[in-house]
């Protein structure tokens, strides 16, 4: 897979495109990245990529010419035709959307700054526009990492063992179970006999209630897609802290 990054501060991204799992996914070239510096696409020698929004108003928009420019450098080595801004005015991030965009063969991801970009470069280039959540940052610089991050988790060989990937936070639809390792006590907190005891079944028993467990608690918003086992797990939880809630009564 192959993603083009956009933005008009390139040197936030270098180190973190080299770190950990990511970084190793580009050397090994099961994923190419590459950043693009839209300021070299600026008509003046200022290398001007804002101006002052019509209408009036604070700050500063990006301004349609070296973006569009920008992006039509990439055609020689991308499709283009999926084209994604990262801005606060998005469809906000969620495992589904990694997984679609996972799919696509090359992507090319747009750093929104100051204001943000003039409107015909989102109606005129852009198939899609993500936010990362419901807050503004200063760019979109983050907000690609944060993209690329999880669709590189998404391609085959990345990851190790795909069962890290399988088991993650929302690749089921819920949150992920909790994790144990040695040792197995610690400041008087153990690990579940369960995790210790070898039997398959059970661990994935235990795995999948104390993950609907957490996701009724932290997201239940997440749980309206539940399997028929899935409910029978939560019909357990539900009876577990009645019980317990009985226990504290005087």
């Amino acid at each position: 897979m192959k993603i083009d990054i956009l933005t008009i501060f390139p040197e936030i991204l270098g180190e973190p495109l080299k770190a950990s799992l990511l970084g190793k996914a580009i050397e090994e070239g099961l994923l190419e990245v590459s950043v693009t510096d839209i300021r070299d696409f600026a008509c003046d020698r200022h290398r001007t990529v804002d101006d002052a929004p019509y209408g009036g108003g604070a700050g500063m928009v990006m301004k349609c010419q070296p973006v569009f420019a920008a992006v039509e450098s990439l055609k020689h080595r991308n499709s283009l035709e999926r084209i994604v801004l990262l801005s606060p005015r998005g469809r906000r991030l969620d495992h589904a959307i990694v997984r679609d965009l996972a799919q696509a063969p090359d992507l090319v991801l747009l750093c929104g700054r100051y204001e943000g970009v003039d409107e015909r470069v989102r109606a005129g280039l852009c198939t899609d526009e993500i936010s990362i959540g419901d807050y503004v940052l200063s760019g979109g610089e983050l907000p690609a990492l944060v993209l690329v991050e999880a669709i590189s988790r998404m391609l085959p060989g990345v990851v190790g063992k795909w069962e890290s990937v399988a088991t993650d936070s929302f690749y089921e639809g819920i949150l992920g179970p909790p994790q144990y390792t040695r040792p197995t006590e610690f400041r008087g907190r153990e690990t579940p006999e369960v995790l210790l005891s070898g039997h398959h079944a059970a661990i994935r028993r235990w795995r999948r209630k104390e993950a609907l467990r957490l996701t009724r608690e932290r997201r239940p918003d997440l749980l309206a897609a539940c399997t028929e086992e899935d409910q029978t797990l939560l019909a357990e939880i539900e009876r577990e802290e009645a019980e317990r809630e009985r226990e504290k009564e005087p």
